[in-house]
């Protein structure tokens, strides 16, 4: 598969960018603003902790239906369905009524997210070959940490003149405007001999349900996704809490900076997990830094945890992109099966970290955040071992000996890396 050629795969990023860019804004919006919408609804962290894990309960419950329908009909219709959906749901949760219904509205926007999410990550194993694929999935990596930074800070903006209806309702509308965008830019895929029945689905995704590699990989980066997604979402609640002094907008500030460092962390750890001869030390690296710069956030001051979020962001960036990378140079997962992977992926880490977003809050509540912020740390490394459970996955270009396939979990592919 040599997929469109280059003009047209980097009119194909761009799309993909511009619409993970948007998708972003819509996970982190809400994150601006939690006081706000404590205040209307007469909520506490825990409600508000509700409200944000039904948006990652919505988005991890779809994602492996949507790695399904993706095999079904494609990974461009569904990715710009999802987008679609997500939309209607956004726009819908800035006129909620009641917090029960903008946490149910927040889940389907998480069900679209998850439509779109994985379906459009395999757009890019379509449009691009192995080799060059690492600083695309960096790159639209990179999307979602520009996207979740703007939401943040952006968010914070809006909400002080116009309230936290003007920060969600922005959101769901720029998700609409991007659709149009999205559908005239993204090449088609190429063509199928023939349509896909629904005994072929289930045939294809039967090696990738049952990966014992995927599974390492979905599992040893949950505590990462947990700890990233916390310290992004619950930072600005826990500045309010714990340094009154400081606005809305500069506490914003300081997630907002891990964000943004997230940006040149995604291409760069896509380009060195190209040239990795085990990518899960990345991931490793990243999650020991991240973790114990979480655990000791509460004792720092403004320009420390500053300082400390631009180490998390940096290696949110390249984990991430570490991350996704891995199941595209697994061989039975590799091609069409390849967004239903991600899903996986994505789904195992998204429910628990919904669990680990709540269980942040409840202890916060009901210990105190020195206590949350210990626990986030410890969820960061506590996964990592589950890595273990597979061998090696080495990049394209590196130029070392073939690495031997686990048992259990498929036969290396001609280049020697381990399923």
């Amino acid at each position: 598969m040599s997929g469109p050629p280059p003009p047209k795969r980097a009119v194909a990023a761009a799309a993909l960018l511009l619409a993970r860019t948007v998708y972003a804004f819509n996970w982190y919006n809400i994150g601006a603003v939690p006081t706000p919408i404590e205040h209307r609804f007469g909520i506490g962290t825990v409600e508000f902790g509700i409200v944000l894990g039904a948006f990652l309960l919505g988005a991890g419950l779809f994602q492996v239906p949507a790695g399904v329908v993706a095999l079904r009909w494609g990974n461009r219709s569904t990715s710009i369905a999802g987008l679609g959906i997500m939309g209607v749901f956004c726009l819908g949760s800035a006129f909620a009524s009641s917090w029960e219904l903008l946490a149910l509205l927040r889940f389907g926007a998480g069900a679209g997210a998850a439509f779109f999410f994985a379906p459009a990550l395999g757009l890019v194993t379509s449009y691009f070959p192995a080799g060059s694929r690492g600083p695309i999935i960096g790159l639209y990596n990179a999307g979602f940490s520009l996207g979740s930074a703007v939401g943040l800070f952006g968010g914070a903006l809006l909400a002080g003149p116009y309230g936290w209806t003007m920060t969600l309702g922005v959101g769901g509308v720029l998700l609409l405007v991007t659709l149009p965008i999205v559908v005239l830019l993204l090449p088609a895929e190429p063509a199928r001999s023939a349509a896909v029945s629904w005994r072929a689905v289930l045939a294809s995704a039967r090696p990738v349900a049952t990966s014992r590699a995927l599974w390492a990989i979905a599992l040893g980066g949950t505590g990462l996704w947990g700890g990233f997604y916390i310290a992004a979402q619950y930072f600005v609640g826990f500045a309010h809490a714990a340094h009154p002094a400081w606005s809305l907008v500069l506490a914003a500030t300081v997630p907002s900076v891990l964000i943004v460092t997230e940006i040149p962390g995604g291409p760069i750890g896509g380009w060195l997990g190209e040239r990795s001869r085990d990518m899960r030390r990345l991931l490793v690296y990243g999650g020991i830094v991240s973790g114990a710069l979480l655990s000791v956030l509460p004792l720092l001051v403004f320009w420390l945890a500053g300082a400390a979020f631009v180490a998390i962001g940096f290696s949110a960036g390249v984990t991430f992109a570490v991350l996704y990378l891995m199941p595209s140079y697994l061989p039975t997962l590799g091609g069409e099966g390849f967004a239903l992977a991600v899903a996986l992926i994505n789904s195992v880490q998204i429910f628990l970290g919904s669990a680990l977003a709540i269980g942040f809050a409840v202890i916060a509540a009901g210990h105190g955040y020195p206590a949350a912020w210990l626990f986030a740390g410890a969820v960061t490394v506590g996964f990592l071992p589950f890595l273990a459970l597979m061998r090696p996955v080495r990049g394209r270009v590196f130029p070392g000996r073939p690495v031997a396939a686990a048992p259990g979990t498929g036969a290396a592919d001609r280049s020697g890396r381990g399923v």
